[in-house]
């Protein structure tokens, strides 16, 4: 009984310092950072087995493998302190300018489509009122044509 209340305790403790630690949560929920750590630990253990081979120190600064897998893990190893540095990565919420622009473009065809008021207050607008005027002619008309006379016989 005493060793689950102990036990329960450091599992407690260890969950508190989780919870309160930013790094040890970037961890927990960035698999990105997971994944590179994971890529040095492994590199890193393939150039210590290359270093523990026997080999001489004079053959191993020829050895191309080994560099490589060194690079590799300085590489994931710089990788994850990148992420770390930068933050988590946040989603960026709301509209952006583009579907903003967008949903106001689509909103206005509708109105002009629905409402015949807007669309006439839009053309007077672009074009200009309409004037309604009645044409009168200033010539004469002409004459009618003379109608065949009928002849008699």
């Amino acid at each position: 009984m005493a060793k689950s209340k102990a036990s329960a305790a450091k599992a407690g403790g260890a969950t508190a310092v989780a919870a309160a630690s930013p790094y040890v949560q970037r961890l927990i929920q960035d698999t990105e950072l997971r994944s590179d750590l994971k890529s040095a630990y492994d590199s890193a253990r393939v150039a210590y087995g290359r270093i523990n081979n026997g080999k001489a120190p004079a053959k191993l600064l020829d050895d191309k493998k080994l560099q490589k897998e060194l690079q590799n893990a300085a590489n994931s190893l710089k990788s994850a302190s990148d992420s770390l540095r930068s933050g988590p990565k946040r989603r960026k919420r709301g509209l952006s300018f583009g579907k903003l622009l967008f949903l106001g473009i689509i909103g206005a065809g509708v109105a002009l489509g629905v409402s015949e008021g807007l669309r006439n207050k839009v053309l007077d607008a672009l074009f200009g009122a309409e004037e309604e005027f009645d044409y009168q002619s200033t010539t004469t008309p002409a004459p009618p044509p003379p109608t065949p006379a009928a002849t008699g016989s």
